[in-house]
């Protein structure tokens, strides 16, 4: 494998213009949408609802946020942290498209900004595999040194990184955009800004200088094609990169901040961290004295809301409302950075320091007692004993298909994941597919008929 490369900044004069990156071009229809409301939905607005309304958006109900599905008490799981940052990315959408409106900016869908953030935090994490963070991370290891790593041989390079390398981010770009057997061309048919707004890492995984990549072999031609169609500015050729589109910013921005926040709120739930901690965190994002307004309102509320887990909910929504707006600024002042492609980082980054301070003190405390429990660590070991099992047994069987138990195996596996024509590549990433898409307790259920054993119940 060659050293992965440092990749260039793309050339200043050169700059993105959002008549160019707001189109309606659907996905397998070939052309720009007519700007005509259906039931009074607009194109961006079908966007969502075909995302909220399928059958994988349903299943993340069942797929771990961080902590282990709930018993008695209710923490966030994949599907309720997706509509709650489809929440704060469609303020954060609305506020952006009330700013380039001030600003002059001229274009007949620049108000369908939030509509098309909403839609793109919906499906953010669609394609994250069951067991919260360490799912990519399981799939990773099963072909970097698990026993797929005897796969190498039969792949070409770029398609070996794309596996040792996985990432729930292309993978989403993939279970959006994807034909699956007897499924309808282009996938969801989304709007190209709609997907665009999702790759985060707008680049092919060979090559490059980090792990982190958008797009799959597979899907590479078609990204290919969204970003010449939006004007996406391109870095480089080989390996394939494109600077992100805007509205990357603000999926990425909702998501930082409902997963550093709310993580924490479930965490005091839970009682992992404390109400003194967790309060004096939530705190921690106020100055004393140019916030004192907002102090105030804290103290009158207290004075009737006596329970300690709705302190912590009034405490989060306000840190919450103060970092959009933070962002929000980033965005303003960062704008003609990043319509030139200059601008690369995170927006929550560069939000006040006060901000940064707070942000930093809870990301410290969530790695070293939220992310290390006991709880989080022990579904993590349960999900990499079970999706590399998984994967072992079924690329076993669609390799050598009409063996006996692979046949039986194989009749497990639903029709839509069938790759029997396909390459060595398609063949395999037929089973990603199927394996990233199931939930914990299908997962579970699954590994334990394969293996003929009786593990304990996963709450």
């Amino acid at each position: 494998m060659p050293d992965r490369l440092i990749l260039e900044i793309p050339d200043s004069a050169c700059k993105m213009n959002w008549n160019q990156l707001i189109s309606t071009r659907r996905l397998g229809s070939g052309s720009a949408v007519t700007e005509v409301e259906l039931f009074n939905r607009t194109q961006f607005q079908r966007d969502y609802d075909r995302i909220i309304f399928s059958s994988p958006f349903r299943r993340m109900q069942n797929k771990t946020q961080v902590f282990p599905l709930p018993g008695s008490i209710f923490v966030h799981n994949r599907l309720t942290h997706s509509l709650e940052v489809a929440s704060v990315g469609r303020s954060l959408g609305n506020i952006l498209s009330e700013r380039l409106i001030e600003k002059g900016v001229r274009s007949p869908l620049i108000s369908e900004l939030g509509a098309v953030v909403s839609a793109g935090c919906l499906a953010h994490d669609m394609g994250n595999p069951p067991f919260g963070h360490a799912g990519e991370e399981a799939i990773s290891t099963f072909f970097k040194t698990g026993n797929g790593k005897s796969l190498e041989v039969l792949l070409k390079p770029e398609e070996w990184t794309d596996l040792i390398f996985f990432d729930g981010n292309a993978n989403a770009l993939r279970l959006l955009s994807h034909q699956f057997r007897g499924r309808r061309e282009g996938g969801f048919a989304l709007t190209y800004t709609t997907l665009a707004s999702i790759v985060k890492y707008p680049y092919e995984s060979y090559g490059v200088d980090k792990s982190k990549f958008g797009f799959f072999q597979s899907e590479k031609q078609l990204f290919s094609e969204i970003a010449r169609k939006l004007d996406l500015l391109q870095v480089q050729d080989k390996p394939l990169k494109f600077v992100r589109h805007p509205l990357v910013f603000l999926v990425e921005a909702a998501d930082d901040i409902c997963y550093r926040i709310m993580d924490l709120e479930d965490a005091h739930k839970l009682k992992i961290i404390d109400y003194e901690t967790t309060s004096r965190l939530f705190l921690n994002f106020y100055d004393p004295v140019e916030d004192k307004d907002a102090f105030d309102k804290i103290d009158k509320v207290f004075t009737v809301v006596t329970d300690p887990n709705e302190r912590i909910s009034f405490l989060r929504a306000g840190v919450i409302n103060k970092l959009v707006h933070e962002c929000i600024e980033v965005f303003a002042e960062e704008e003609d950075a990043i319509m030139e492609g200059v601008f690369q980082r995170p927006l929550i980054k560069d939000i006040t320091s006060l901000s940064q301070v707070a942000m930093g003190e809870i990301d410290l405390l969530s790695v070293d007692r939220i992310y290390n429990d006991r709880t989080v660590v022990e579904i993590e070991m349960t999900g990499f004993k079970i999706l590399g099992t998984l994967l072992d047994e079924f690329i076993g069987a669609v390799l050598a298909p009409k063996a006996g138990f692979s046949r039986r195996l194989l009749s497990m596996m639903p029709e839509q994941y069938r790759a029997d024509e396909q390459g060595m590549y398609g063949k395999i990433q037929s089973v990603i597919d199927f394996v990233s898409g199931m939930t914990d307790l299908y997962a579970l259920d699954l590994y334990r008929k394969i293996k003929g054993i009786n593990l304990p119940e996963i709450h």
